[in-house]
């Protein structure tokens, strides 16, 4: 069994400006997510071309032993919750090892859409739950976007001054493990949700941080983080516990 959800994640801000502000958050939230030996290693991120297509390469190391449930730790092997992810971001549109778009229609038969919406507070963990990463009380101070009500979709759609764009996440999952198939590829998908709730959020409420940037200020930004990362993990020390995800 194949277990494949296409989360849809409205924004209020341009397809343009979502470039810069997933890539500042991805390299944010990196940093919380990474000490005690755990975390996000960055072994390649650098330009590629291949076949006319141009984009950013990045082949990252996912340290995450204490981050999955007691039942998988207790059973997997050793090195087994090491794993690697690499994407070939060619923006707006991005591949990697495990998640890819272009299916046949068949397969799109069996696709389930989850619609996730930042403003709903009730999409939220209560443990992943922070008042300053709220869109519904967050209003930013450069762009005078939010604070985004219970009908802040439809209000975007008729007000032409703020932009509005819709990220696609498609997530295909193949566990193969008899007896854990079914229980694992729930939970991965489970979390999958809640890393795109919780990343968006942010990336809403940071904006005033990455607005101004450019990609220039952003590829110095990645190899700093790039070295942060490593400095972070190998010392041990954890900056926070909130979650994101790359494409």
């Amino acid at each position: 069994m194949v277990l494949i959800k296409e989360f849809r994640v409205v924004l209020p801000c341009s397809v343009q400006e979502y470039q810069v502000g997933q890539l500042y958050s991805v390299a944010e939230a990196s940093k919380n997510e990474t000490g005690g030996g755990e975390g996000i290693e960055v072994l390649k991120n650098e330009p590629y071309e291949k076949d006319g297509e141009k984009g950013q390469y990045t082949h990252k190391i996912y340290h995450l032993k204490s981050k999955v449930p007691a039942f998988v730790r207790m059973i997997a092997p050793e090195g087994s919750l090491v794993f690697h992810e690499k994407a070939w971001n060619a923006y707006p549109y991005c591949r990697t090892i495990v998640t890819v778009h272009g299916l046949d229609p068949n397969t799109w038969k069996t696709v389930e859409i989850v619609h996730i919406d930042i403003a709903d507070r009730s999409q939220v963990e209560p443990a992943d739950y922070k008042a300053d990463e709220d869109p519904a009380l967050f209003q930013s101070a450069k762009t005078r976007r939010g604070p985004l009500g219970p009908n802040w979709k439809k209000e975007l759609a008729n007000n032409p001054d703020c932009p509005q764009m819709c990220a696609y996440k498609l997530v295909t999952i193949k566990f193969k493990w008899w007896g854990l198939q079914s229980k694992v590829e729930n939970f991965i998908q489970k979390q999958e949700k809640r890393i795109f709730t919780n990343f968006h959020r942010q990336l809403f409420c940071w904006i005033d941080k990455w607005i101004d940037l450019t990609m220039e200020d952003i590829r110095r930004m990645e190899d700093e983080t790039q070295k942060e990362l490593e400095t972070l993990r190998n010392q041990g020390q954890v900056r926070g516990t909130s979650a994101a995800s790359d494409e």
